[in-house]
């Protein structure tokens, strides 16, 4: 009859039967309590066994020196939080960025005890979103997400809140539901600071500014839009906005838009973009002949509108960084696993604006 412990695979390497005096998973079973096979599930790492019993077999595997002391520590030190961190496919060059400093992000994540896993999904289709969270709560151990403002979307926090799987807002917020947190910017201020940027630029004389968002279903864009409107209201009520149109973050509906931007409106003196798309903007601006002459301000600090500020195409880029906002969000789960509030220790992060004279140094590919 084959012998138990013949049953064990790598990492652990089993004791032969002849070699006397040597510890075999007969021992650390009867020392233990437990059978054969749940010693057998326990050290090669399968699942269906309880967190104490595995206690009690790692410590008695290390007692009768079946395993080093450091395979003992590892193995009964906490596990890894899992986070899934889910932003908008598209052409947004910033959200793209994010996505690959996750994806790199794990010697950095390690100290906090964090692995993470990004995935994008389908742009402003808020079922597809809501759907997506759900799916994700028997997976992982909380998820980051560019939230849309929807009822499905606040329904599958709370529905993940039930189950004790917590979810962080990044970049974007939704309200009236169990978020743990938010992390990133004050969108009204940041929105405030493009309107004011216009307004000194433009030297409060009268002209045609005009927006073009993402979706307006994202809370952050709807509160960039009301800040802006508000300061050029008190600041500059000449300038007028000449219309907010909606290009989904896409360089191509980008560029068609400012196309009919500037076959409209001739004397068109500025174009906020407040999400992204911007290297559509300015192909048009650049065609056109008109990107000396007009105003353009986005949001979102990548190697492309760096060089769109270089060249003078752009005058200015609203920004946070993203490894402070990847870091916040593991500083927040971290807090919650220990008991703490969401926030704690954690800054809110600072609206960065980026001129060309004030340039950082180029990222590294």
């Amino acid at each position: 009859m084959q012998d138990d412990a013949d049953a064990v695979a790598a990492p652990f390497e089993t004791r032969p039967e002849s070699t006397r005096g040597l510890p075999r998973i007969a021992d650390i079973a009867r020392l233990s309590g437990v059978s054969t096979a749940t010693v057998d599930r326990v050290l090669n790492h399968r699942p269906g066994v309880r967190p104490a019993t595995v206690q009690r077999v790692m410590k008695a595997a290390a007692e009768l020196d079946y395993i080093p002391e450091s395979d003992l520590g590892a193995a009964l030190g906490p596990k890894p939080v899992r986070l899934a961190f889910l932003l908008p496919d598209g052409t947004n060059r910033y959200l793209t960025r994010l996505g690959q400093l996750i994806r790199q992000s794990e010697a950095t994540l390690a100290p906090l005890g964090i692995r993470a896993q990004v995935e994008f999904i389908k742009s402003f289709n808020p079922d597809l979103l809501a759907r997506s969270l759900l799916q994700h709560w028997r997976k992982v151990d909380g998820v980051a997400f560019m939230a849309l403002e929807h009822p499905a979307v606040r329904e599958a926090v709370n529905e993940l809140a039930a189950r004790n799987v917590p979810t962080v807002t990044l970049i974007s917020d939704v309200q009236n539901c169990r978020r743990a947190a938010y992390v990133g910017l004050d969108n009204r201020a940041a929105g405030r600071t493009a309107g004011y940027l216009f307004a000194r630029f433009l030297g409060g004389r009268a002209g045609k500014v005009a927006m073009i968002a993402g979706s307006l279903s994202y809370r952050a864009h709807e509160d960039r839009e009301l800040g802006f409107l508000n300061v050029l209201k008190e600041m500059a009520p000449a300038i007028e906005v000449v219309g907010l149109r909606e290009a989904h973050d896409d360089e191509a509906k980008s560029y068609r838009q400012t196309r009919t931007l500037l076959s409209h409106h001739p004397d068109l003196a500025g174009i906020y973009t407040i999400g992204g798309g911007a290297e559509g903007v300015a192909r048009a601006l650049k065609e056109a002949r008109r990107e000396r002459e007009v105003v353009f301000i986005g949001h979102g600090f990548t190697p492309e509108t760096r060089a769109l500020l270089i060249d003078g195409t752009m005058e200015a880029v609203i920004t946070q960084d993203p490894r402070s906002a990847l870091m916040s969000c593991a500083a927040v789960f971290a807090n919650l696993r220990a008991g703490r509030e969401a926030m704690h220790g954690v800054e809110p992060p600072r609206i960065e604006v980026i001129f060309r004279e004030n340039l950082p140094p180029a990222a590294p590919p």
